[in-house]
């Protein structure tokens, strides 16, 4: 299968890699590419199709988080994605947070997509922000989900000067 290559996704002070799953074979490889990027944190949300342990051995985390390939997220899944960023942008602002499924274009820009959405971006916005850099990124049931989600803001506050901030 011809996967696209992994993409860095940067907007405030979040930067995302997407990426697809690797083999067994290539999780060596593809634990350097994280580590290149400087994650620390990795969101699996497909099935685990790798042994995780040589990734975690690296120091970096990974959450299995899995969802049905072609759909969106579910709620619990949703707040435990926007819980995490906000509790690791605002330790480690400009931190690199990978997250992936099978291919990377389904589930995994979704995700990010929600967490551009929470910062205030259009959803128009936040799918063409995510499809310069990775092309074919969500499918007719997923844009509709991003279309229909309603943000509540939880990745924005006010800082000490009263300039609305994302998560920071």
């Amino acid at each position: 299968m011809n996967r696209p290559a992994p993409v860095e996704i940067t907007y405030e002070c979040m930067r995302f890699l997407i990426t697809h799953n690797p083999t067994n074979a290539q999780v060596n490889k593809f634990t350097e590419e994280l580590k290149k990027f400087g994650v620390q944190t990795l969101v699996r949300v497909c099935d685990a199709t790798y042994d995780k342990a040589p990734v975690e051995k690296e120091g970096i985390q990974v959450l299995d988080w899995p969802f049905d390939d072609g759909a969106s997220p579910p709620s619990q899944i949703v707040d435990d994605w926007l819980n995490l960023l906000k509790t690791k942008f605002r330790e480690e602002p400009g931190c690199c947070i990978a997250v992936h499924c099978v291919a990377g274009l389904g589930r995994a820009p979704v995700l990010v997509a929600l967490a551009l959405i929470e910062c205030g971006m259009k959803y128009e916005d936040a799918v063409q922000f995510i499809r310069q850099k990775r092309r074919g990124a969500f499918n007719s049931k997923q844009l509709l989900y991003l279309e229909k989600y309603r943000p509540k803001m939880r990745l924005r506050f006010k800082d000490a000067n009263g300039h609305n901030c994302c998560v920071q």
